[in-house]
């Protein structure tokens, strides 16, 4: 497994290393003590999501707050996404900052998102299957989000605004300045 950190200290993206042959492939999704080597962090992973979504949808941003809060390892079982992770610590040096990676059943990487950060996606290709591991449990009280256009994250996403389909949820989401906390 590679290791690429990205510019948003804890934020790594995952390269498999993928064994092909004749009848197809076998690849280690994903190992605790590989992780924690690579990473430096450790993430006990105790809910897994699977989501179903068809091309210019757009899930995010979300996170959880507090004792609540997760981290997140994605990846895309089918299809390609946009993936998306905003760092809202707000004691860190890159708050506000996001990346924004190409995940994709094809290129097989991940991205582990750390607590403190917002988490969205938008669907690329005709429909794809999104799959993450969480390491806290979903609680609906601790929900948190911010508009996937605010203008103080300018995030590109690279896609005509007019083919976007938003839930009415997340259509309501503030923007960074007035979102919930994380902590």
């Amino acid at each position: 497994m590679n290791f690429i950190p990205t510019k948003l200290s804890g934020c790594f993206i995952l390269e498999p290393k993928i064994i092909n042959d004749s009848r197809g492939y076998f690849m280690e999704s994903f190992n605790e003590q590989t992780f924690q080597n690579g990473t430096g962090q450790s993430a006990h992973f105790v809910q897994d999501n699977q989501s179903y979504s068809t091309r210019g949808v757009l899930r995010g941003l979300h996170y959880q707050c507090g004792e609540h809060a997760q981290a997140k390892l994605v990846r895309v079982l089918q299809g390609e996404v946009l993936d998306v992770a905003v760092d809202i610590r707000p004691e860190s040096e890159t708050h506000g900052q996001y990346v924004a990676e190409i995940l994709s059943a094809e290129n097989q990487r991940q991205l582990f998102i750390p607590r403190g950060f917002a988490h969205g996606f938008l669907v690329l290709s005709e429909t794809a299957t999104f799959f993450y591991k969480c390491d806290n449990f979903y609680n609906k009280e601790s929900e948190g989000g911010i508009m996937y256009n605010d203008p103080a994250l300018n995030i590109d996403w690279n896609f005509p605004q007019n083919e976007l389909l938003i839930s009415e949820k997340d259509m309501t989401l503030p923007n960074l300045e007035n979102a919930k906390k994380v902590w």
